[in-house]
């Protein structure tokens, strides 16, 4: 290997470290800050722990709140996941195989909600979802995050299903194949990359989730872990050292669902950028 290229080698594995302890230094503090009690964490914010306070992990994974927030979670991001990859897949099939007219309009129409701000229309949604009571419902965060997760999906979708020949279907439709029976046993196989990549960005998303949740679910019941975060934050705002040990068991779902669907996410994009 020529000097030229081990220093560009070097380079870019400096620059991939130097951005990796951006990352991964902030959450080993947090972890470690962690098993310290509130006092050793102001006099010696760096150091190790000693002695090391396991109470604060098992005292959280002990209570019943904690674990009734990750649930809550888990079910709205499943459930807005199904919800918005099985409406924007129906939408996505319509607008990139039938020809109508209007169909672009209505696609830019779709397309445009990218740049809609949720928080726009918050005082809207909330008098809505009022109306028709779903406050303090697990529906009235599902169903407006599914529709705020529409727009970017159709548009993922539509592109990746655009890709597939024209040819396949008819070949299909010649061998007694319907329309939708094109759809769901040979486009939907073939567009799984696409979909898994969607259904990870709506986990993500709906997981991550703060404001919507913090509106509607008033009742502790029905809280999310973000909610959850802020309001144990609130109540033990003193101990500094037990909030951080909330916030990276809070932390642990996320980071292990997304170290198990890196793989599909990155497959996923990538192949939605490389066909066509």
């Amino acid at each position: 290997m020529s000097r030229p290229a081990i220093a560009r080698s070097l380079s870019r594995h400096t620059l991939v470290w130097v951005i990796g302890s951006f990352i991964v230094v902030p959450l080993l503090y947090a972890v470690f800050a962690g098993f310290k009690s509130t006092g050793a964490l102001t006099t010696d914010p760096i150091g190790l722990p000693d002695p090391w306070r396991v109470s604060n992990y098992t005292g959280i994974l002990t209570s019943g709140d904690f674990w009734r927030q990750i649930g809550n979670s888990v079910l709205i991001a499943v459930a807005t996941t199904l919800i918005t990859v099985v409406v924007a897949a129906l939408a996505a099939f319509a607008f990139a195989r039938y020809a109508f007219r209007g169909r672009e309009l209505f696609f830019t129409l779709f397309a445009a909600g990218l740049m809609f701000p949720p928080a726009v229309a918050v005082l809207p949604l909330f008098v809505l979802l009022r109306s028709f009571g779903l406050l303090d419902n697990p529906l009235g965060v599902i169903l407006p995050q599914a529709a705020f997760q529409l727009p970017l999906t159709i548009v993922i979708l539509r592109s990746f299903f655009r890709t597939i020949p024209g040819d396949l279907e008819e070949a299909a439709i010649i061998d007694g194949c319907t329309r939708f029976g094109f759809f769901w046993r040979i486009l939907l196989p073939m567009a799984r990359p696409a979909i898994g990549t969607v259904s990870v960005l709506a986990i993500v998303t709906s997981w991550n989730n703060f404001f919507l949740p913090l509106l509607v679910l008033a009742d502790p019941k029905w809280q999310t872990i973000p909610v959850g975060i802020q309001q144990f934050q609130g109540q033990y705002a003193t101990d500094y050292a037990l909030v951080m040990a909330y916030i990276v068991l809070a932390m642990v779902p996320a980071i292990a669902f997304y170290a198990i669907a890196e793989r599909q996410l990155i497959g996923g994009l990538t192949a939605g950028a490389t066909k066509g």
